[in-house]
């Protein structure tokens, strides 16, 4: 019973049924995407949602209740593919009959005392149902290629990283396998989404976002990615570069908030420099933006990206400066706080910048240092870029992002040189 209670508990379960959720859709999404289908992508996850509220209602009442529930779900799928065979209805779909089992456990559900829960499940089931229109055509303009890159994000996402040990092991205990495959799976997450943005939303809207989204999660792995695609054909440059400066100018943002979180004693000396980088990188990117809308769009043409390989080299690269790095500590220790931040910036913004704002709080280094610290670990990341542009992009990408990147450390340099 305390296992009951333990995971019936309100966080745990809206985990736990927003699991549920994602991964009907996931699998919905390949069944919707076939000509020759029962149940979509709507009815997969409604499917899903149903199979969890009966694991909580089993949790309460037994085991029997599962059994009874698979039992009606098989009943449905005979009868939906009877009347599939028999041709009555040339749109046959599960969907209503699925939303009505749900709609009983959701009810049932409520009575035990889980209103949210079911307040929940219930407007999910209302815009899933809504969503036809707009589900159906997204999965209509995916392509056989989309869907392959998007099966291959999952390999590697869900399947391979959660097997992989989250520890640091070999010379220097640096190399943590987890999180070095997550890098992979970044770039190949990052490019597909930069590419589906695009695709959907096409123009300055698809860039903004790619970008967006890409500096949420890396700014590295974004540019990674970025250069790999444009080897692809119908990628344009101006696009390509407006993602990849929007992307680094979204990296300030965040550390700007990391710093206020992790030292709000001292956020005023610390925010206004930082403050002022951020927005001179938006400016860059803004600028980029206005470029790539009147001169970037991208062609009906392009290739979906095929990460797996260039990710995989990354990924090698990625170690071999984390093992860096770590030699650099080794030898200059705390005191070359500089010359750690020039090293570690060059493939991770968030490690210097909470570790010099804990500093801060706690009275070791003085704010005046610290920014600039801070400061010299962005403008190494964004050297790092434009490296990584020159390696692995093509002409067209490397000139407006190069001259982005150039704008950029530029601004930086003179905030770092000139700020009182």
């Amino acid at each position: 019973m305390t296992d009951a209670l333990a995971f019936s508990a309100t966080p745990e379960l809206l985990k736990s049924l927003g699991t549920s959720l994602g991964l009907g859709l996931l699998v919905g999404l390949q069944r919707e995407w076939t000509r020759d289908r029962v149940a979509g992508i709507r009815t997969f996850a409604l499917v899903a949602l149903f199979g969890s509220l009966s694991g909580l209602l089993a949790l309460h009442f037994g085991g029997w209740i599962i059994a009874a529930s698979l039992l009606a779900c098989a009943s449905i799928a005979i009868l939906g593919n009877l009347a599939a065979m028999r041709g009555s209805r040339p749109d046959a779909g599960l969907t209503t009959e699925i939303a009505l089992l749900l709609m009983f456990v959701v009810g049932a559900v409520a009575v035990l005392g889980h209103r949210l829960e079911a307040v929940v499940c219930a407007g999910t089931i209302m815009v899933l149902l809504q969503s036809k229109k707009p589900l159906h055509g997204m999965v209509r303009r995916i392509g056989e290629s989309d869907l392959r890159e998007i099966a291959r994000l999952v390999l590697a996402g869900l399947v391979i990283l959660p097997l992989l040990p989250n520890r640091e092991l070999g010379y220097l205990g640096v190399l943590n396998p987890f999180k070095a495959w997550l890098m992979v799976v970044l770039i190949i997450g990052i490019s597909l989404a930069a590419y589906l943005a695009g695709k959907f939303f096409g123009g300055l809207r698809g860039n903004l976002l790619a970008g967006v989204i890409g500096g949420l999660i890396s700014s590295t792995a974004t540019t990674a990615s970025i250069a790999r695609r444009s080897q692809t054909a119908g990628s344009i440059g101006p696009s390509l570069a407006a993602i990849v400066l929007t992307a680094s100018a979204i990296v300030f943002v965040r550390v700007a908030l990391e710093v206020a979180l992790v030292a709000p004693d001292h956020w005023r000396e610390l925010l206004p420099p930082i403050g002022a980088m951020m927005a001179w990188t938006a400016v860059v990117a803004a600028i980029a933006q206005r470029h790539a809308a009147k001169h970037g769009r991208h062609s009906e043409s392009e290739a979906t990206p095929s990460e797996l390989k260039s990710a995989v080299v990354f990924g090698l690269l990625y170690i071999a400066v984390l093992h860096a790095v770590a030699i650099a500590k080794q030898h200059f220790g705390d005191a070359g706080l500089f010359a750690i931040a020039a090293i570690s910036g060059l493939t991770d913004m968030d490690a210097i910048s909470l570790s010099t704002a804990a500093l801060v709080q706690d009275g070791h280094v003085a704010p005046a240092t610290a920014w600039r610290v801070i400061l010299l670990g962005g403008l190494a990341n964004l050297l790092f870029k434009a490296g990584l542009i020159a390696i692995i992009g093509t002409r067209p990408l490397i000139r407006p992002a190069l001259l982005g990147i150039l704008a950029t450390i530029l601004g930086g340099s003179a905030i770092w040189i000139f700020w009182p």
